[in-house]
Formats: structure tokens, sequence, C-alpha cells
């Protein structure tokens, strides 16, 4: 059992030194002083976001309008300006390594900067002649492959809209997404890899787009098959048939960037969109400043294009890093896949899910040939204090590992990690620049030391612009600032420490509450998950607002595994030691398979309805799934 708040790590003065947040402080003339700083750039947003335009000398005119206008949720930055993120990211020398790409297949392919650049002159010139301009929107069912990233770039250097899901979404979770946007222009693979194996989504493809009516061209991607599309089809090489000068159109802060999407488990999937100017500055700060990523860096996130991380990822190019694009599984062939993946790409700083650093502690990785990783980030769930440990006994001992927590809704991280300040297990070091997170109590007041609910309490610029079709902004309104007037809910529960750190319990809305005392699911799998019988596990409380109901563990077995009396004795011991008596479940269940999302969270919401009445056709979309056939596993009876 690792202590909660451990030391691990701690920046050494070379460190601090060198540190890319340390220069932008001595530039601003302000002491070293992570705190200090934070406190002043969420105190003075104006001055501190119009620094981050100039000390990154962002490419555009900042224009003579207030920096901000309004108040939360209708909030306007930088009047008067006009930018392109695509101008932005594709500055700098034409002879560095722009894009690395790796398949599970065993291809790789490397883009100069230069040759980025006219691939994106390419497809953006295909794109005029198929009728895109300003404003329209080109949708992506695409893998995480380097046609990806030049298309983007190609959509993003003409003010048109950028949209994607991965290939291994179905056909009506991406037409409940796609059709809300009404896209000109659809791009797709045909197929793609995965753990071994192929997978046909020609079909798909074509389900696809036969719904979207307002569909001028479908081009192919040939990734399984060589043959050309039926008639009237084009592929990828026709769409980039002929080189053009590469443009860029400069569009207003807040004109639409990309449209993501919400997990679309549960209802139908809110279309956040995010502004340019809101993601480059964003972006610069956070991947500089918190993942301290500049030029000479070589920067890989395990991620697909349906997810946000993909997003964050490619904006490693607005720093002037190498970012390594990876498709594939990423256990296939063996649980260290992407370990060897970064040795051998000599990254320097890799990121990924914290499921995977759980699971290859369990599998017993210890990664080899790392010797050029500074950095190590983990996001998409809480990391428990083990793989905090495991990181630094078995990966590198000098290593700062940065435990992240965001959302898409910002497409950030709303606390993480920084050089200047230790690493301590189980525990985010600071909330990040520009990002004023507190948590507040059940009246509505910030708490310290307190588990609470995480409220921003102020804009920051990559917050939504808006969502599609949503011209009064009620939908969006209702999402973020239905509970407290003027202040954001993300919906996670979150303790912040005296010092600054902070812990995240999970999300608030899948709370246990046992005897008026509540806590984070996040906890509860720490000690669960540590037993080496249980792969995976998911806990449900199925009391309702005023009575307390029954506590459910279900358990997935590592092969060979039984739930024998001894293990659910054991268990019971252990989380009645650890927890509370009242947190010992009342029953525990076996099933095949814990339900994620296909970014790999749990959907503890949907069996809690299923546990409650709800029929499981009802209580979650199968297509926004993983494994949508486990769900049945979780009906009562």
């Amino acid at each position: 059992m690792v202590k909660e708040g451990a030391l691990l790590w701690e920046p050494t003065p070379e460190v601090v030194r060198t540190a890319r947040v340390t220069r932008y402080m001595e530039w601003l003339g302000r002491p070293v002083d992570y705190q200090d700083t934070w406190e002043w750039s969420v105190r003075d947003p104006a001055g501190f976001w119009t620094s981050i335009w100039d000390y990154f000398e962002v490419v555009g005119e900042r224009g003579d309008g207030p920096v901000i206008d309004g108040v939360m949720p209708e909030v306007e930055w930088f009047g008067g300006s006009a930018l392109n993120y695509a101008e932005n990211a594709l500055r700098g020398h034409p002879g560095r390594t722009a894009m690395v790409f790796r398949s599970e297949a065993g291809g790789r392919w490397q883009y100069s900067l230069g040759e980025l650049r006219a691939e994106v002159a390419r497809v953006r010139a295909g794109l005029v002649r198929l009728g895109v301009g300003r404003g329209d929107r080109v949708a992506a069912y695409v893998s995480n492959i380097p046609e990806a990233l030049i298309a983007f770039l190609a959509t993003a250097s003409l003010g048109a809209v950028w949209s994607s899901c991965s290939p291994d979404f179905g056909a009506s979770s991406v037409i409940d997404r796609f059709t809300q946007i009404e896209p000109a222009v659809l791009i797709a693979v045909d197929g793609y890899r995965y753990g071994g194996r192929r997978f046909d989504r020609s079909d798909v493809v074509r389900e696809i787009a036969a719904r979207l009516p307002s569909l001028k061209a479908t081009i192919w991607i040939p990734t399984l098959s060589q043959e050309a599309p039926e008639a009237g089809g084009l592929t990828w090489d026709d769409l980039r048939a002929e080189s053009a000068p590469l443009e860029f159109e400069r569009v207003p802060f807040g004109h639409p960037l990309w449209v993501l999407y919400s997990s679309g488990t549960t209802g139908l999937p809110k279309p956040i969109v995010h502004g340019h100017g809101g993601i480059v500055l964003e972006h610069l700060k956070s991947l500089s400043f918190h993942q301290d990523l500049g030029g000479g860096d070589v920067f890989f996130w395990y991620t697909t294009t349906g997810w946000m991380m993909w997003n964050y990822l490619i904006g490693g190019l607005l720093v002037g890093a190498t970012v390594v694009l990876y498709d594939g599984s990423a256990v296939h062939p063996g649980t260290d896949a992407l370990w060897r993946l970064a040795a051998e790409e000599r990254v320097t700083y890799f990121g990924t899910g914290a499921p995977y650093i759980m699971a290859s502690l369990k599998a017993g990785v210890k990664p080899e040939g790392l010797d050029h990783l500074r950095g190590i980030g983990s996001t998409g769930s809480p990391l428990p204090p083990e793989g905090f440990a495991w990181v630094y006994s078995d990966v590198r001992h000098d290593v700062q590992l940065g435990s992240f927590s965001g959302g898409t809704d910002v497409c950030t991280g709303f606390v993480g990690a920084v050089p200047l300040l230790p690493v301590r297990a189980g525990v985010i070091p600071c909330r990040c620049l520009g990002a004023p997170v507190e948590a507040f109590d059940p009246a509505g007041s910030p708490v310290v030391g307190e588990v609470g609910e995480l409220v921003v309490t102020g804009p920051m610029p990559s917050m939504p612009v808006m969502f599609w079709n949503d011209p009064s902004g009620e939908r969006y309104r209702d999402s973020y600032f239905a509970d407290y007037p003027g202040v954001w809910r993300h919906g996670d529960w979150i303790k912040i420490l005296p010092d600054g750190g902070c812990v995240i319990y999970g999300r608030s809305d899948s709370t246990l509450n046992r005897g008026g005392v509540r806590m984070g699911t996040s906890e509860f799998y720490r000690i669960v998950e540590r037993f080496d019988e249980i792969a995976d596990s998911l806990v449900i409380d199925t009391g309702r607002l005023g009575q307390e109901g029954r506590l459910l563990l279900y358990v997935t077995l590592t092969g060979g595994a039984s739930l024998s009396d001894d293990l659910v004795s054991r268990l019971r011991t252990t989380l009645r030691a650890e927890l509370s008596p009242r947190h010992v479940p009342d029953e525990i269940r076996v099933v095949p398979g814990i339900p994620r999302t296909l970014s790999g969270k749990k959907l503890e919401i949907p069996v809690r309805k299923i546990l409650l009445g709800t029929p499981v056709e009802q209580a979650a979309n199968p297509d926004a799934m993983a494994n949508p056939e486990v769900l049945s596993h979780f009906a009562p009876g």
C-alpha cells in the first residue's frame, strides 16, 4: 500500500532553472514562485492571457478591443483580433521534424515541417475545389494517421470547421454526431487494424454518408484496400492531386475551429465548439509551461481521433515539438508496446491514460531504453498512488510524472503538474495557470482540505464558444451553469490541499453516499484493483435522495481466478479497514467485463440506471461504448 502524499520526485535546481515556465516568470519580472504566479493569473485574467499572446508571439492581429468583455457564460475574448490556428502551428524552420507516424502493423513515416506544409497546401486546394470555405464543416471518420492531421490543418487554414470520430465508433454514434453539424465533406478510412486484426468499415462509411444529405463529397483513404471507391467517389490522392501555395484565412478569436462531443452514452452527444484563439493560447500555455515542451522535444500521447487528447497532442506543433502519431492497440503484441515505441522514437514526453499505467504495473512491465524521457502524462481517470509509485520504481526515478484532470469541454486540464513542484503519490501538484479552480461545499462556498464540487469561478479562453445548433445558449448554460449562477460546475469531486495540491475523486454524479459520507469512486477502485485476482471493477450505489440503497461491487477476474470465499473476505476486510464499514459492499458480483466509453472511461451512471429499472437498451448508446455486449450482465434478475 502506497501512502497518498508520499514524496516521489523533487525538481533539481537545474530543472527549475531551465524550465520554460521559469523563463516566462523571469520575462514577466515576477519571482519564480508558482503559487504566486497562479494567484496573479486568476486574479488578473486579462493581463495573464495578454502576456501569453505576447510571450509566444502569436501570429495574427491582436486588435484594439477589450481582452475580456462580459461575464460567464457570455464572455468574448480579444475583441477585434484575427488569427488562424494552422498558421501558428505550421510556423518554424522547414527542415525540422514535425511529425512521426507509427502503426501497429509496423509502418513508419516521417514528415519535416516543410513536407507537412506542402501536403496541407495540396489538401487545402482540394477542399477549395470541392467548394469548402470559411465556416463550412469537414467531418472525418479516420484513425490517428498522418492524413487526419493534414486534413485538419488544411480545414483550419480555410477557416472551415473540423470534426472527427475514430473508426471504432459505430454508424449510429457517428451519425448522431455529424448530422448535428451538417458537414460539406466527409473524409473516411475504409478500415483499420487493431490488436492484430483487420476491421473493414467501408459499409459503415457508406451508411454514414447516406445519412448526411449536406455532403458535397466523400473522400476515401484506402488503409485496407487499394481498390478505387464506387463510381463518383474520390480518393485521398484525388484530393491532394494539385500543388498550391499555402495560405491562411485569419478569423476572429472565437471563430469555430473544431467541434468535439460529449460521450453520448446517455443522450445525444453535445457538440462542443472551440475557437481558434482560445485553443491557440490555452495549448501554448499548457504544453509549454505544464508539460515543459518546446523545440527539440518528441511528444507522444496514446489516443484516437475521437478523444480530445488527439486535439491536445497535435497542439505540440504550436510549441515546435515533434508529434508522434500511433495507430493501433496499446497492448499488442504485448502490454509494453507503447513503452517500446517511446524508446524507439526517443520520446521526451510520453502521455497515456491512467488505465495503461495500471495495466503495465499489473503485467510486471519494466520499460527499457527510455534515456530521453523527461516527462510522463496521465489522464482520463484518477491515477492511484500505486501507479505513481510504479513509474518511479520501474520506469525512471528522475522523470516528472504529471497526472492531469480536465475535459473535452475545455480541451485541456484544469489541474496538473508543473516542473517547479514536487510529485507526491496520488496528488496532482497544482491548479493550472489561468484556471480559477475551487472546491465548493453543498452551500456553494469554497473549501480547502475537504472534498467538494470542482468549479471554475472565472472564464478561460478555451471554454466553448457555443454548442452547435444552440442559438439561445440554453443547452450550454444548462450543462455547466445551472447549479451555481456564473460559476462553471464541472461534475468532478476534488479536494484542494492547503499547499495547492489537488486530489480528484471521480465524477460527482456517480458518488457513493453512505450514511451521509460522500466518497468518490476512485478511492474504491484503488483498493479493489490492488488485488491480483481482479482485473477491473465497478461500484454502484443504488441509493436515491433521502434513502440509502444497496452498494454493489462488480468485478472482472484475471485469468484462472475465482470469486472464492477467501477473496470475498479479504475484499470486505480491506474495504472496511481502509474506507469505512459503511463502504463494504452489500454484494459482490462477477461480470465478464466493465462497460467503458470508447475513450476508456467507466460507465457508472448507465449501470446505475439499469439497476434502478431503466431497460438496458435505453440506458446507454451502444455505439458510444467500447464493449456494449457487457451491459446486459448488469440487468436485475
